[in-house]
């Protein structure tokens, strides 16, 4: 019998862009408001395979928030750093230990529930897989705005460069791997768009923090190249785009771009 998945919500109060956007307003499809925090957990609960999901914060108003609206919440240290150290606080306090613990930010109330299940799957299925999180395959329309976009140094998001056996070689911010674009199979690109999700064994984030962050984690600012760093592999999966855009929310014009897509999910 397959163990506990544990579905974390990490989330924070103090963020620079956008201090106090879980508790910010997104209207669904009917015009229904509901904070980012709750979209988050109601996103986490449509996981089939989700046998508890836990909002994780520093701040006393995102807990009593989360508490109001029926979520089981849990004070984490203003000490963390990222989202992979809060699931790891998280772990060190509970009574059992589950299998899989899945990292669903809390400004990322768009994922799929299949994004998660593909995860949660495959770690199932292969024991010997320590962290896994899932890739999109690259269009050649938005390879080329993304290209564009780096030339007038603007980040478009995070990429992975990855063995044929699926484990993720690197993560930069950068558009990799390089390759001749004119040569290039436009159904088939070398650019795998990372998703920020993460599933881990309990092991795997142990062993991340008792380490300080590393020299690229820090460079590029991606919390997973930790894991790479202390030989920790990370196995992605590759996963079919939804029919809606997903958009995190980091500053408050993204919130109508996240309006947008909950009216294509039928989500009020």
């Amino acid at each position: 019998m397959s163990g506990e998945t544990l579905i974390v919500i990490p989330a924070r109060y103090a963020s620079q862009r956008y201090p106090g956007k879980p508790l910010a307003e997104l209207h669904g499809a009917s015009g229904t408001p509901k904070t980012l925090i709750e979209r988050s957990w109601e996103a986490a609960r449509r996981v089939p395979s989700a046998d508890r999901v836990i909002v994780a914060s520093d701040s006393d108003a995102i807990l009593d928030a989360a508490r109001a609206f029926g979520a089981e919440a849990q004070f984490t240290s203003a000490d963390c750093r990222n989202g992979t150290e809060r699931c790891a606080e998280l772990l060190g306090t509970l009574d059992a230990e589950p299998e899989i613990v899945v990292n669903l930010q809390g400004d990322a109330p768009l994922i799929p529930d299949y994004f998660v299940e593909n995860l949660i799957s495959a770690m199932r299925a292969d024991p010997s897989i320590e962290v896994a999180t899932p890739v999109v395959r690259c269009t050649r329309t938005l390879y080329d705005k993304l290209v564009a976009d780096e030339k007038e140094n603007i980040v478009g998001g995070t990429f992975g460069a990855i063995s044929t056996a699926g484990d993720a070689h690197y993560f930069s911010k950068r558009i990799i791997p390089h390759f001749d674009a004119d040569k290039a199979d436009d159904a088939n690109l070398p650019v795998l768009l990372h998703i920020g999700l993460y599933a881990y064994r309990p092991a795997a984030l142990r062993k991340y923090s008792e380490s300080d962050p590393t020299p690229l984690e820090q460079l590029e600012g991606l919390e997973q190249l930790r894991f790479l760093d202390l030989g920790v592999s990370i196995r992605t999966i590759e996963v079919k785009s939804p029919a809606w855009e997903i958009w995190e929310l980091n500053n408050p014009s993204d919130i109508p771009h996240i309006e947008q897509s909950l009216a294509v999910m039928g989500l009020d």
